[in-house]
């Protein structure tokens, strides 16, 4: 049987990270809420989430009819600014600590390339620096080093061809965790150092916590050698608080990096910071650093956000996904505890992971090459059979959403339980 849209799409998806094995199938016809259907009428609770961002679940009624409302009044008109624009602007000017000017754009992959280009832009300078396990978008500059093979770690890897080799060593890559290894880098390239982007909690790799002298030092190390510091909170930013992942760590970068959770998943991210870097893109007439896209600013998708964000701030979703993500983190060390299996159980928030490989708890990417990637994926396929979804591929994250509940994780749980007992009955 050839694989749904395959005779049209290229391989039947249209992003490459949706090509997973086992799913070739998989037809979504639906969501609500915490769960989605496909087109067996199967009905899922869903812990995958798009990769996180619609915190609220998956079709909020308060998002979708702001979306609703701003569509009938104005569709696209390229042009000047709307009123929702600036207000959402002003929203997040006052809510992140970073934020004294705010552009908005369509992805975080764009907003992250902004981030970049204008710090070499300010700066003068080439390099950037990455971390292993970070991913921050499919452009060249960062297109590498996030799931490498052992052999890869260490040395350049491009997730892609086509990436010009001088792109390519204009960005070091170093373990997370590790300040020693970027005080290195500082002392033998430190006049060349643009940037330091990071994601100030990996979740492309799962939940590797961050060290607070990492990043402290990091702030220290930027500041004093004249570099920008960037933190990438497309995942972090509005799921583990509505000032983002730097109001909690008390770090402040220079520059911020926002996704899709700003709107509940609909498109839409944003690049703030500094005043003095925000201007210098030639949003601010005359200056250096090219900004464009018809769609920044969409009207439909600033309602979105605004309606998000009003939900954020007036109703108690950080405490119900932070003691929901609890529960599940907890409830998951009592589960494989009783079948007697080596797993970590990591997470922050609403976010949770299990690793399947003795403790302690990974400091970076070299400690989650013992992770059993077989029984990873694996279980996460018996689940499916019990109406539960977590992406079956290795390292990815799981979320909590506004429209999960209690039962949803006692669900869970019972269900984790019963595919791992059958997963490892396998021959």
């Amino acid at each position: 049987m050839q694989q749904p849209g395959r005779a049209a799409i290229p391989g039947g998806v249209n992003s490459g990270q949706r090509l997973v094995p086992g799913l070739e199938n998989l037809v979504i016809t639906g969501a609500s809420g915490a769960t989605f259907t496909d087109d067996q009428g199967r009905t899922y609770t869903d812990y995958h989430a798009a990769f996180g961002p619609p915190v609220l679940g998956h079709n909020d009624p308060d998002v979708d009819a702001a979306v609703t409302a701003a569509v009938r009044s104005t569709d696209l008109p390229g042009v000047g600014v709307t009123s929702q624009e600036i207000a959402l602007a002003e929203t997040l000017v006052g809510l992140y600590p970073s934020v004294e000017r705010v552009l908005l754009t369509v992805t975080g992959s764009e907003a992250t390339f902004h981030a970049l280009r204008v710090s070499r832009t300010a700066t003068g300078r080439r390099l950037v620096v990455k971390f292993q396990g970070c991913y921050h978008g499919w452009h060249d500059s960062v297109c590498m080093n996030v799931i490498s093979a052992p052999d890869r770690v260490g040395a350049k890897d491009p997730m892609s061809e086509g990436i010009l080799p001088e792109v390519l060593d204009a960005t070091l890559v170093l373990p997370f965790n590790d300040l020693d290894a970027v005080r290195r880098a500082f002392d033998e390239h430190g006049d060349d150092i643009a940037a330091v982007i990071i994601e100030p909690i990996p979740h492309n790799i799962g939940c590797v916590l961050p060290e607070q002298e990492f990043l402290t030092g990091l702030r220290e190390l930027c500041t004093a050698r004249g570099s920008v510091l960037i933190f990438d909170e497309v995942i972090t930013g509005f799921r583990h608080g509505l000032g983002g992942y730097q109001e909690i760590c008390g770090i402040t970068p220079d520059l911020t990096t926002m996704g899709k959770a700003i709107a509940n998943g609909y498109p839409l991210a944003a690049i703030g910071g500094r005043q003095d870097l925000m201007e210098l893109f030639n949003t601010t007439p005359g200056r250096p650093a090219f900004f464009a896209g018809t769609f920044n600013g969409h009207p439909a998708m600033v309602a979105a956000a605004n309606a998000t964000i009003t939900k954020l701030k007036n109703e108690p979703v950080h405490d119900h996904l932070f003691r929901l993500g609890e529960r599940a983190r907890q409830g998951l060390r009592e589960v494989y505890a009783r079948l007697d299996v080596d797993a970590v159980v990591s997470g922050f928030g609403s976010v949770f992971v299990t690793y399947f490989m003795p403790g302690p708890a990974p400091r970076n990417y070299d400690d989650l090459l013992a992770n059993d990637a077989d029984f990873f994926v694996g279980y996460r396929h018996e689940l499916m059979s019990h109406g539960i979804f977590e992406l079956p591929l290795n390292l990815k994250r799981s979320h909590v959403s506004y429209a999960h509940t209690d039962a949803d994780i006692d669900q869970l749980l019972d269900a984790t339980e019963k595919a791992v007992r059958q997963y490892l009955q396998r021959p």
